[in-house]
Protein backbone atom coordinates (compact mmCIF):
# COMPACT_ATOMS: atom_id res chain seq x y z
CA UNK A 1 0.00 0.00 0.00
CA UNK A 2 1.36 3.57 -0.95
CA UNK A 3 2.71 5.64 2.12
CA UNK A 4 0.93 8.57 1.53
CA UNK A 5 1.60 11.37 4.55
CA UNK A 6 -0.78 14.21 5.35
CA UNK A 7 0.41 17.84 5.99
CA UNK A 8 -0.15 20.32 8.49
CA UNK A 9 -2.40 22.29 6.49
CA UNK A 10 -4.42 19.20 5.28
CA UNK A 11 -5.35 18.33 8.92
CA UNK A 12 -6.39 21.61 10.05
CA UNK A 13 -9.60 20.71 7.53
CA UNK A 14 -12.40 19.46 10.11
CA UNK A 15 -15.36 17.49 9.94
CA UNK A 16 -17.73 20.31 8.52
CA UNK A 17 -18.16 22.03 5.24
CA UNK A 18 -19.48 25.36 5.81
CA UNK A 19 -18.41 28.47 7.72
CA UNK A 20 -19.49 28.90 11.42
CA UNK A 21 -21.18 31.87 12.88
CA UNK A 22 -20.73 32.50 16.33
CA UNK A 23 -22.23 34.11 19.27
CA UNK A 24 -25.18 36.07 17.16
CA UNK A 25 -27.02 35.69 13.96
CA UNK A 26 -25.86 38.26 11.62
CA UNK A 27 -28.55 39.27 9.04
CA UNK A 28 -27.59 39.81 5.01
CA UNK A 29 -27.17 43.42 4.39
CA UNK A 30 -25.25 45.86 2.54
CA UNK A 31 -24.34 48.06 5.10
CA UNK A 32 -21.95 45.52 7.11
CA UNK A 33 -19.06 46.85 8.56
CA UNK A 34 -16.19 43.91 8.00
CA UNK A 35 -12.85 43.66 9.98
CA UNK A 36 -11.14 40.71 8.91
CA UNK A 37 -8.33 38.94 9.77
CA UNK A 38 -8.86 36.44 7.18
CA UNK A 39 -7.08 37.54 3.64
CA UNK A 40 -9.07 35.12 1.65
CA UNK A 41 -12.42 36.65 2.78
CA UNK A 42 -10.49 40.37 2.10
CA UNK A 43 -9.59 39.28 -1.60
CA UNK A 44 -13.39 37.69 -1.55
CA UNK A 45 -14.89 40.78 -0.80
CA UNK A 46 -12.62 42.90 -2.81
CA UNK A 47 -13.66 41.16 -5.96
CA UNK A 48 -17.36 41.50 -4.81
CA UNK A 49 -16.56 45.03 -5.29
CA UNK A 50 -17.60 45.83 -1.46
CA UNK A 51 -13.85 47.04 -0.62
CA UNK A 52 -15.99 49.89 0.94
CA UNK A 53 -17.58 47.84 4.10
CA UNK A 54 -14.29 46.42 4.62
CA UNK A 55 -13.13 49.13 8.22
CA UNK A 56 -10.18 46.86 9.61
CA UNK A 57 -7.23 44.45 8.08
CA UNK A 58 -3.87 42.77 9.53
CA UNK A 59 -2.02 45.21 7.79
CA UNK A 60 0.89 44.12 8.35
CA UNK A 61 0.10 40.30 6.83
CA UNK A 62 -1.20 42.18 3.32
CA UNK A 63 -0.01 40.16 0.41
CA UNK A 64 1.28 42.66 -2.56
CA UNK A 65 -2.37 41.90 -4.15
CA UNK A 66 -4.22 43.28 -1.08
CA UNK A 67 -1.79 46.06 -0.69
CA UNK A 68 -4.35 48.87 -1.39
CA UNK A 69 -5.93 48.00 2.14
CA UNK A 70 -2.81 49.22 3.41
CA UNK A 71 -4.09 53.00 2.94
CA UNK A 72 -5.34 54.91 6.01
CA UNK A 73 -8.69 54.81 5.09
CA UNK A 74 -8.24 50.82 6.63
CA UNK A 75 -7.89 50.59 10.39
CA UNK A 76 -5.08 48.38 11.38
CA UNK A 77 -6.59 45.65 13.73
CA UNK A 78 -2.93 44.00 14.86
CA UNK A 79 -0.99 40.85 13.42
CA UNK A 80 -2.34 37.26 12.36
CA UNK A 81 -1.20 36.24 15.91
CA UNK A 82 -1.90 38.98 18.18
CA UNK A 83 -5.19 41.44 17.37
CA UNK A 84 -5.26 44.79 18.50
CA UNK A 85 -8.55 44.75 20.60
CA UNK A 86 -8.52 48.67 20.84
CA UNK A 87 -7.93 49.26 17.14
CA UNK A 88 -10.34 46.21 16.57
CA UNK A 89 -13.11 47.90 18.90
CA UNK A 90 -12.79 51.39 17.57
CA UNK A 91 -13.07 50.44 13.48
CA UNK A 92 -17.10 49.62 14.97
CA UNK A 93 -17.64 46.37 12.90
CA UNK A 94 -20.39 44.90 12.47
CA UNK A 95 -19.07 41.34 11.77
CA UNK A 96 -15.44 40.10 12.38
CA UNK A 97 -13.77 37.38 10.01
CA UNK A 98 -11.80 35.24 11.88
CA UNK A 99 -9.89 32.05 11.69
CA UNK A 100 -7.84 29.25 13.34
CA UNK A 101 -5.40 31.61 13.64
CA UNK A 102 -7.14 34.03 16.08
CA UNK A 103 -9.12 31.16 17.62
CA UNK A 104 -7.12 31.90 21.61
CA UNK A 105 -9.18 35.54 21.32
CA UNK A 106 -12.66 34.10 20.10
CA UNK A 107 -14.44 34.85 23.30
CA UNK A 108 -12.68 38.42 23.48
CA UNK A 109 -13.49 38.92 19.80
CA UNK A 110 -16.77 37.98 19.75
CA UNK A 111 -17.69 40.68 22.98
CA UNK A 112 -16.78 43.39 20.28
CA UNK A 113 -18.65 42.71 17.65
CA UNK A 114 -20.62 38.78 15.65
CA UNK A 115 -17.96 36.79 14.81
CA UNK A 116 -17.74 34.80 11.10
CA UNK A 117 -15.27 31.72 11.31
CA UNK A 118 -14.21 31.21 7.51
CA UNK A 119 -11.73 28.39 8.10
CA UNK A 120 -11.80 26.11 5.29
CA UNK A 121 -13.30 23.29 6.90
CA UNK A 122 -13.90 19.54 5.39
CA UNK A 123 -12.11 16.84 3.60
CA UNK A 124 -13.47 18.39 0.23
CA UNK A 125 -11.43 21.92 -0.06
CA UNK A 126 -13.06 23.13 -3.40
CA UNK A 127 -16.03 22.63 -1.20
CA UNK A 128 -15.45 24.14 1.86
CA UNK A 129 -14.04 27.18 -0.57
CA UNK A 130 -17.54 27.38 -2.48
CA UNK A 131 -19.38 26.96 0.49
CA UNK A 132 -17.21 30.21 2.32
CA UNK A 133 -17.30 32.37 -0.65
CA UNK A 134 -21.90 31.74 -0.28
CA UNK A 135 -21.68 32.36 2.72
CA UNK A 136 -19.73 35.55 2.67
CA UNK A 137 -22.05 36.64 0.08
CA UNK A 138 -25.15 36.02 1.88
CA UNK A 139 -23.77 38.08 4.60
CA UNK A 140 -23.53 40.76 1.73
CA UNK A 141 -26.57 40.51 -0.55
CA UNK A 142 -23.95 39.95 -2.86
CA UNK A 143 -25.03 35.87 -3.81
CA UNK A 144 -25.45 36.82 -7.81
CA UNK A 145 -22.12 37.96 -7.56
CA UNK A 146 -20.79 35.09 -5.93
CA UNK A 147 -22.37 32.12 -8.00
CA UNK A 148 -21.08 34.36 -11.59
CA UNK A 149 -17.20 34.15 -9.66
CA UNK A 150 -17.79 30.91 -8.86
CA UNK A 151 -19.05 29.33 -12.58
CA UNK A 152 -15.45 31.46 -14.21
CA UNK A 153 -13.53 29.74 -11.46
CA UNK A 154 -14.63 26.40 -11.64
CA UNK A 155 -14.51 26.72 -15.29
CA UNK A 156 -10.98 27.46 -15.06
CA UNK A 157 -10.15 25.05 -12.55
CA UNK A 158 -11.74 22.19 -14.92
CA UNK A 159 -9.02 23.92 -17.59
CA UNK A 160 -6.24 23.64 -15.83
CA UNK A 161 -6.38 19.96 -14.32
CA UNK A 162 -7.16 18.50 -17.65
CA UNK A 163 -3.58 20.69 -19.02
CA UNK A 164 -2.37 19.25 -15.99
CA UNK A 165 -3.55 15.50 -16.13
CA UNK A 166 0.16 14.90 -17.38
CA UNK A 167 1.80 17.01 -14.67
CA UNK A 168 5.42 16.30 -13.96
CA UNK A 169 6.39 14.07 -10.75
CA UNK A 170 5.95 17.33 -8.02
CA UNK A 171 6.22 17.59 -4.44
CA UNK A 172 5.84 19.99 -2.49
CA UNK A 173 7.50 21.47 0.79
CA UNK A 174 7.01 24.10 3.37
CA UNK A 175 10.67 25.67 4.20
CA UNK A 176 11.02 26.92 7.59
CA UNK A 177 14.36 27.94 9.60
CA UNK A 178 16.10 26.22 7.17
CA UNK A 179 13.85 22.97 7.24
CA UNK A 180 11.90 21.26 4.99
CA UNK A 181 8.47 19.99 5.57
CA UNK A 182 6.04 18.20 3.27
CA UNK A 183 3.21 19.65 2.15
CA UNK A 184 0.38 18.00 0.30
CA UNK A 185 -1.53 21.52 -0.31
CA UNK A 186 -4.79 20.67 -1.29
CA UNK A 187 -4.82 23.84 -4.08
CA UNK A 188 -1.87 21.29 -5.91
CA UNK A 189 -3.50 17.95 -5.51
CA UNK A 190 -7.23 17.96 -4.71
CA UNK A 191 -8.45 21.12 -6.61
CA UNK A 192 -5.88 20.46 -9.38
CA UNK A 193 -5.45 17.04 -9.51
CA UNK A 194 -1.95 16.81 -9.61
CA UNK A 195 -0.83 13.41 -8.08
CA UNK A 196 0.73 12.99 -4.84
CA UNK A 197 4.15 11.40 -4.19
CA UNK A 198 4.33 7.54 -2.41
CA UNK A 199 6.93 8.49 0.59
CA UNK A 200 9.56 6.34 1.02
CA UNK A 201 10.55 4.16 4.34
CA UNK A 202 13.19 6.86 5.44
CA UNK A 203 10.48 9.71 5.58
CA UNK A 204 8.31 9.60 9.24
CA UNK A 205 5.86 12.09 10.64
CA UNK A 206 5.75 13.77 13.77
CA UNK A 207 3.42 14.97 15.84
CA UNK A 208 3.32 18.41 18.47
CA UNK A 209 0.18 19.04 20.04
CA UNK A 210 -2.62 18.76 17.88
CA UNK A 211 -0.33 19.12 14.84
CA UNK A 212 1.58 16.73 12.54
CA UNK A 213 4.87 17.46 10.76
CA UNK A 214 6.74 15.57 8.04
CA UNK A 215 10.59 16.67 7.92
CA UNK A 216 12.46 15.77 4.59
CA UNK A 217 16.06 15.80 4.19
CA UNK A 218 17.63 16.75 0.78
CA UNK A 219 18.40 12.82 0.73
CA UNK A 220 15.15 11.98 1.46
CA UNK A 221 13.71 14.13 -1.46
CA UNK A 222 16.23 12.59 -3.51
CA UNK A 223 14.85 9.20 -2.79
CA UNK A 224 11.11 10.23 -3.46
CA UNK A 225 12.71 11.70 -6.79
CA UNK A 226 10.64 14.77 -7.84
CA UNK A 227 11.05 16.38 -11.02
CA UNK A 228 9.54 19.61 -9.66
CA UNK A 229 9.90 20.73 -5.66
CA UNK A 230 7.34 23.65 -4.74
CA UNK A 231 8.67 25.67 -1.81
CA UNK A 232 6.25 27.20 0.02
CA UNK A 233 8.14 29.51 2.20
CA UNK A 234 6.66 30.13 5.80
CA UNK A 235 10.19 32.03 6.80
CA UNK A 236 9.72 35.14 4.19
CA UNK A 237 6.23 34.96 4.59
CA UNK A 238 6.36 35.96 8.84
CA UNK A 239 9.26 38.55 7.59
CA UNK A 240 12.59 35.79 8.80
CA UNK A 241 14.96 35.14 6.49
CA UNK A 242 13.59 33.33 2.98
CA UNK A 243 14.74 30.20 1.27
CA UNK A 244 17.77 30.49 -1.55
CA UNK A 245 16.34 28.37 -4.51
CA UNK A 246 19.72 28.13 -5.87
CA UNK A 247 21.43 27.19 -2.53
CA UNK A 248 18.47 24.36 -2.19
CA UNK A 249 18.85 22.86 -5.87
CA UNK A 250 22.34 22.24 -5.68
CA UNK A 251 21.64 20.55 -1.75
CA UNK A 252 19.23 18.56 -3.32
CA UNK A 253 21.85 17.96 -6.46
CA UNK A 254 24.62 16.73 -3.94
CA UNK A 255 22.36 14.55 -2.03
CA UNK A 256 21.37 12.90 -6.28
CA UNK A 257 18.19 14.65 -7.02
CA UNK A 258 20.01 16.98 -9.78
CA UNK A 259 17.25 16.75 -11.59
CA UNK A 260 14.74 18.01 -9.51
CA UNK A 261 13.66 21.90 -10.64
CA UNK A 262 12.95 24.24 -7.43
CA UNK A 263 10.62 26.53 -7.73
CA UNK A 264 10.11 29.14 -5.13
CA UNK A 265 6.00 30.20 -4.83
CA UNK A 266 5.02 33.39 -3.84
CA UNK A 267 5.12 33.29 0.17
CA UNK A 268 2.12 35.66 1.42
CA UNK A 269 -0.47 34.10 -1.48
CA UNK A 270 0.39 30.94 -0.31
CA UNK A 271 1.27 30.96 3.86
CA UNK A 272 -0.48 33.99 4.60
CA UNK A 273 -3.79 34.18 2.45
CA UNK A 274 -5.56 31.72 0.28
CA UNK A 275 -8.85 30.81 0.29
CA UNK A 276 -10.41 33.66 -1.38
CA UNK A 277 -11.83 33.60 -5.10
CA UNK A 278 -8.93 35.51 -5.73
CA UNK A 279 -6.02 33.94 -4.40
CA UNK A 280 -7.27 30.78 -5.28
CA UNK A 281 -7.35 32.19 -8.81
CA UNK A 282 -3.39 32.96 -8.41
CA UNK A 283 -2.31 29.92 -6.73
CA UNK A 284 -4.03 28.21 -9.96
CA UNK A 285 -2.08 30.50 -12.44
CA UNK A 286 1.34 30.14 -10.94
CA UNK A 287 0.93 26.10 -10.53
CA UNK A 288 -0.27 26.23 -14.04
CA UNK A 289 2.84 28.30 -15.20
CA UNK A 290 5.41 25.98 -13.28
CA UNK A 291 4.80 22.97 -14.10
CA UNK A 292 2.82 23.37 -18.19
Amino acid sequence: MSKLLSTALSTTLVATATATLLFSAVSAAADQRIATFDLGSLDTLDAFGLSEQVVGVPKASLPNYLEQYAAETYTDIGGLRSPDMDAISASEPSLILYTGRQGDWEAELGDIAPLLNTSLQGDDYLAAFDANVRELAGQLDADSQAEEALEILHAEIESQREALSDAPRTLVVTHNGGNLMLNQHPVVHDVLGVDTLEMPDSVTSETRGTRTFTPLSADAIAEIDPEFVLVVDRSAAIGDEPGDADSLSQTLSDAGAENARVVMLTPALWYLSGGGLQSLRLQIEEIAAALN
